[in-house]
């Protein structure tokens, strides 16, 4: 049985399965490396300061309903990703790609409450340029269309498996965020695994960020509460990664760079892809480990919150970082 089509009493360790195929992709990683006087220095710098992760996400502030504040996380992580075809988006004076989008579901849930499964499931590109206002132009079509298969399999997929109620999976998955990430991976779009040489590597990014962000924007509540949430890994996508080579932390080969540097597309699962996101994993995890050594223990998922943040920083977004097409960042 593939990844996909785990269920969640199947994945007791899905995490350490995570970290142990991004390790050794780590090992074995020609394009990318860690530097480790970097990643001390950077540890000693954040241990002194021990800021707490602003947070500047949508997702994170609840709605007046809790049904529809878990709604809306379930249906936005649906639909978080697209950064390579972010730099077409339709967006806001100084707002990213990721913020215009969940500004403008945010509002529709405002406005209108949740969008019920049943309408989710036959949502058209056409219905998502409208919802997120972004015009149905070359290559963004291709994103919508992303999107509306997306916001299709979920709403079946609630239909189907938990009568038409978002807060099915999170019940079912029994305060185990491990268990919802393996849910939540039975459909195709959130099969975040790619291969490596001979490796499976699972990262499972939007699965892993829902549990975070249910436990954000649910503070208190049974629904956002996860008893091993301090077990989530990095959430691999093109920023973090970008923010780690910034300060030094990743090291990318001279190639890889003046690709970058040109806007060149990478391709989904090319190697030099897969070492981005599972290097910049293994060194949050030994980020993690050398500010706990000092006394600061956030926990990666927070550490992930701290790094994101910083990439919004103009001196970040004035340097190019790796795009990529998929449906998984």
């Amino acid at each position: 049985m593939s990844r996909g089509e785990s269920t969640p009493d199947e994945a007791p360790d899905l995490f350490g399965e995570i970290r142990s195929a991004c390790a050794e992709v780590t090992r074995r990683a020609r394009h990318v490396r860690v530097d480790d006087g970097a990643l001390d220095a950077f540890a000693a710098h954040l241990s002194s300061q021990r800021p707490k992760p602003p947070s500047l996400d949508p997702t994170h502030v609840p709605l007046p309903n809790r049904r529809d504040t878990v709604a809306f996380v379930l249906t936005m992580n649906a639909i978080n990703f697209g950064s390579g075809w972010f730099p077409h988006l339709k967006k806001p004076e100084g707002l990213s790609g990721y913020r215009t989008l969940a500004g403008a579901l945010r509002r529709r849930f405002e406005a209108s409450g949740a969008i019920r499964p049943e309408r989710l499931a036959e949502l058209s590109a056409e219905d998502c340029a409208r919802l997120l206002s972004q015009p149905m132009e070359s290559p963004v079509d291709e994103l919508m269309a992303h999107y509306a298969q997306a916001l299709r399999d979920l709403g079946a997929w609630l239909v189907r498996e938990h009568r038409s109620r978002f807060e099915g999976p999170i019940e079912q998955a029994g305060g185990r965020a491990s268990a919802l990430v393996a849910a939540l991976a039975q459909m195709p779009l959130y099969a975040d695994v790619a291969r490596y040489q001979e490796l499976e590597v699972p990262f499972y990014k939007r699965a892993q960020i829902t549990c975070a962000d249910l436990a954000e924007s649910l503070a208190g509540d049974r629904l956002g509460h996860f008893d091993d949430l301090d077990e989530l890994t990095l959430f691999a996508d093109n920023l973090v990664p970008h923010v780690l080579r910034m300060l030094g932390i990743l090291v990318y080969d001279g190639l890889l760079l003046a690709r970058i540097a040109r806007g060149q597309l990478l391709p989904p699962g090319c190697e030099e892809e897969v070492e981005i996101r599972a290097v910049a994993l293994t060194a949050v995890e030994l980020l993690a480990q050398s500010c706990a050594r000092r006394g600061f223990a956030p926990g990666v998922h927070r550490l992930d919150a701290i790094l994101w943040t910083n990439g919004q920083h103009p001196r970040m977004k004035a340097e190019p970082r790796h795009r990529t097409r998929c449906t998984f960042y």
